[in-house]
């Protein structure tokens, strides 16, 4: 249970660095992790009940993908503005605290849609609304949680919970959609919202039981002016920091529409109900949660790993936008749910790791921010595709932007590193690679 020190107080007991540091569920061995991931778990549950909700509602009070891209833009189009303000917050206050208060506000807004839909008061605007509010909360609550983890299982195990994170929160995607097509289809939307609302309780919960003498001291960066430039001009000198983010935003700007797209694949091309299309998103979770537990597993996390991920990503998408039969489009969801998370990952724990400690919190508001911030740009224009031009052209146009913007990036990044590409027509070779371009001259 709580100690009542802060979060930034010198260690009451040595932090748990014996651990043996090896395994896909290693850092779940330290105490405060693991209370964080079994409070995240339940929370994440329900967040994703209620988003398949909260797009079905939209769908059905008006009848338009579009309206459904501009709820999901009201939501992260905060992050956009603020998220950076967001970091330099996250960065100055203890992260426990400001979980505590984040978390707590999440419920809230949960169980005011919940009241609205069960009283059947339900308008459009007052999703709209909420939406924007959920997105102002998460502003702070994003880069909090994000760099919270660090102190929570210090450097050594970073990856690894940046990972199982990932694999907490598609583990909840597992659960949350098949729940909350089966309560919309029986009793309602608004049980689902209440449910969500609920959920909060158990983060909530967790951090309360933490022992804060257990954490790993970051130092907390001093109050003073110029600190949103100053993480501006860190990550703008860093290669390593700069091009990640730039191709996370775009694959999070136009390849992660997903609401969109699968609420106007199973309502317009398919033909299909809310039950399905919970379907649609538990498959997506499965490829997500394979994609996680294999990224846990991995010491390192390498850039071309993420360029090539990135790249079949794109492929895919295009490949599902255009099948021809619902079974076909069903299963690409898997593997793209398991590129998609293996680039989220990689490119989380690869920034996370070559991040000082005093600058994470800015670091990673910034890698959020181009992130889901994005989506107040592209969900707007996507959903307008979608509707104007149809679910298949839409689709195939998200994937189609991440593929470029992966081979973009990735020959840039080749660059900077001193590489270029071979192409090996020899049988038993790689076809493609990136060498160094030395080897190529002694070759020559």
């Amino acid at each position: 249970m709580s100690t009542g020190h802060g979060a930034d107080s010198a260690p009451a007991h040595k932090p748990d660095d014996t651990i043996t540091r090896t395994g896909t569920f290693s850092s779940l061995k330290v105490r405060n992790y693991r209370l964080f991931f079994t409070g995240a778990i339940v929370s994440n549950t329900g967040t994703w009940m209620a988003r398949i909700t909260q797009d079905w509602l939209v769908l059905s009070l008006t009848g338009s993908a579009a309206a459904v891209g501009i709820t999901t833009a009201l939501q992260f189009l905060p992050m956009l503005l603020f998220g950076l303000y967001g970091g330099v917050i996250a960065d100055r206050y203890p992260k426990r605290r400001l979980l505590l208060l984040s978390q707590g506000a999440l419920g809230l807004c949960g169980l005011a849609l919940a009241v609205l839909t069960l009283s059947g008061h339900v308008q459009v605007w007052h999703v709209y609304l909420i939406a924007s509010l959920l997105g102002m909360v998460t502003v702070v609550d994003t880069p909090a949680r994000q760099s919270f983890v660090s102190e929570l299982v210090g450097p050594a195990q970073l990856r690894n919970a940046v990972s199982l994170n990932s694999a907490n929160f598609q583990s909840a995607r597992l659960v949350g959609p098949a729940v909350a097509g089966g309560l919309i289809a029986s009793i309602g939307s608004g049980w689902a919202f209440l449910v969500n609302g609920l959920s909060f309780l158990a983060p909530l919960t967790a951090l309360l039981l933490m022992r804060t003498g257990e954490l790993h001291r970051v130092e907390r960066a001093p109050r003073g002016k110029g600190q949103l430039r100053e993480g501006l001009r860190y990550v703008a000198g860093r290669p390593e920091l700069i091009w990640p983010i730039a191709l996370v935003g775009f694959i999070g700007t136009f390849g992660f529409n997903f609401p969109i797209w699968l609420t106007a694949f199973a309502d317009g091309v398919f033909h299909v109900g809310p039950g399905t299309y919970g379907f649609l998103n538990t498959l997506m979770a499965v490829g997500s949660l394979v994609g996680a537990l294999l990224s846990a597993r991995r010491g390192t996390s390498r850039l071309r790993l993420l360029i090539g991920a990135a790249m079949a990503f794109g492929a895919l998408e295009v490949a599902a936008a255009f099948s021809p039969a619902f079974w076909l489009f069903a299963l690409l969801l898997v593997p793209i749910g398991m590129l998609g998370l293996t680039v989220n990952v990689t490119a989380n724990s690869s920034v996370q790791m070559a991040t000082d400690p005093m600058m994470r919190g800015r670091v990673m508001s910034l890698y959020m921010m181009v992130f889901v911030g994005g989506t107040p740009l592209g969900a707007p224009l996507l959903g307008w595709i979608t509707d104007t031009y149809g679910a298949r052209v839409g689709f195939a146009t998200g994937g189609a932007v991440s593929l470029a913007a992966a081979v973009v990036i990735g020959l840039v990044l080749a660059r900077v590193g001193g590489l270029r590409l071979k192409v090996d027509l020899r049988r038993g070779h790689p076809h493609v690679r990136f060498v160094p371009r030395e080897r190529l001259t002694t070759a020559a």
